[in-house]
């Protein structure tokens, strides 16, 4: 099958979205699907205020409907709500074409936070855009439960995977310079990350954060005894995650949370709250996880799990697995829909990009 895949996550953005596209995209080639991507490295392009690292694509949707008709895919899906997701999103309901979507991150949540948006006005652009989709995709039950009760009701679910040849037990970790326990974090340093719920822990052994994001600077002045290792990749952060006892997952507001999966194979046992996130994927399973309001008893208890019964439990999760549930909800288009599609849009679908909100 052909699929076109519009995102506007895309490298070099680091995040969770991005490793979870950008490895289906190279499972659906390996299963003999041609994808084709329509992402912001492809158009003109904004920094996104306060994170420069995300580029906001400038482009219309004529330009993006022009790709998708050059294409010609079986299957649209819309990644994102943003500039690229919103083009993409008006070209299709401009031709009545199907689509799916699928919903990452929790936009209403993090405005909240970061900029005092309410989220009821958020949620209610996210009713709008998902309204159009045949389906959107999600990771949790808690999640498709949470998005019903604002109105986005035709959910699917999309679990994901964890590479568990990349991220294992090794003998080459990182060494650590500082006691035992060692407690690990690996993701973005960000508000809405609650990683100072971690930092502030009153409890022994050596604290470790590993990625970059906007409060890096902040947390390393604050907290001059933890070790920040910034953006890591590859195998570099397998020998991170391999460094640690135990995984602190701080975030309060995560859909899923790859990075659970990531230290489980690795070899960690998890500490987290009980919330949607930590509490969908290992709510059942105290043997591997232990979710608890105070976050240092969660630790506590965490340490004395088995990190051979962690890594058991992330083998049961894959990639391909999560690519092939991928094909089977997106919708088929009939071929024919793209004779001639965009001879007539180009100028009737070439609005600025201020006009994005669509219909």
């Amino acid at each position: 099958m052909r699929i076109a895949l519009v995102t506007d996550a895309w490298h070099p953005q680091i995040n969770g979205v991005v490793r979870t596209l950008s490895t289906v995209v190279d499972e659906l080639t390996q299963l003999g699907h041609d994808v084709v991507t329509i992402t912001p490295d492809r158009f003109r392009s904004l920094p996104c205020p306060g994170e420069p690292e995300i580029r906001l694509a400038l482009a219309t949707p004529g330009q993006v409907g022009r790709r998708l008709a050059d294409a010609r895919p079986e299957a649209i899906h819309i990644a994102t709500e943003g500039p690229l997701g919103q083009a993409a999103r008006r070209y299709c309901r401009s031709r009545g074409l199907a689509f799916t979507s699928s919903y990452h991150t929790h936009f209403p949540q993090y405005l909240e936070m970061r900029m005092g948006v309410p989220r009821r006005l958020t949620f209610a652009v996210m009713r709008r855009f998902h309204a159009a989709a045949a389906r959107v995709l999600v990771t949790t039950d808690t999640l498709a439960d949470e998005l019903a009760a604002h109105g986005i009701t035709h959910t699917v679910l999309w679990p994901r995977g964890v590479d568990a040849r990349a991220f294992a037990p090794r003998t080459d970790a990182v060494a650590i310079d500082g006691p035992r326990p060692v407690m690990v974090y690996v993701g973005r340093v960000a508000v809405e990350k609650n990683i100072g719920a971690f930092l502030d822990l009153d409890v022994p052994g050596t604290k470790v954060v590993v990625g970059d994001g906007p409060q890096l600077a902040e947390l390393k002045q604050r907290y001059p005894d933890v070790v920040f290792a910034g953006w890591q990749s590859g195998d570099d952060l397998a020998r991170w995650y391999a460094a640690g006892d135990v995984f602190v997952f701080a975030s309060r507001t995560d859909t899923y949370g790859l990075v659970l999966l990531e230290a489980l194979a690795s070899g960690l046992p998890v500490a987290a709250y009980p919330v949607p996130g930590p509490a969908d994927v290992l709510g059942h399973a105290p043997h591997v996880a232990c979710l608890n309001d105070d976050l240092a008893t969660a630790v506590r208890g965490a340490l004395e799990l088995s990190p051979a019964d962690a890594r058991a439990f992330a083998l049961d999760y894959s990639w391909t697995a999560c690519a092939t549930r991928f094909v089977e909800q997106v919708e088929v288009l009939d071929p024919a829909v793209w004779d001639g599609a965009h001879a007539s849009l180009a100028a009737r679908l070439s609005a600025p990009v201020t006009r994005f909100i669509g219909r």
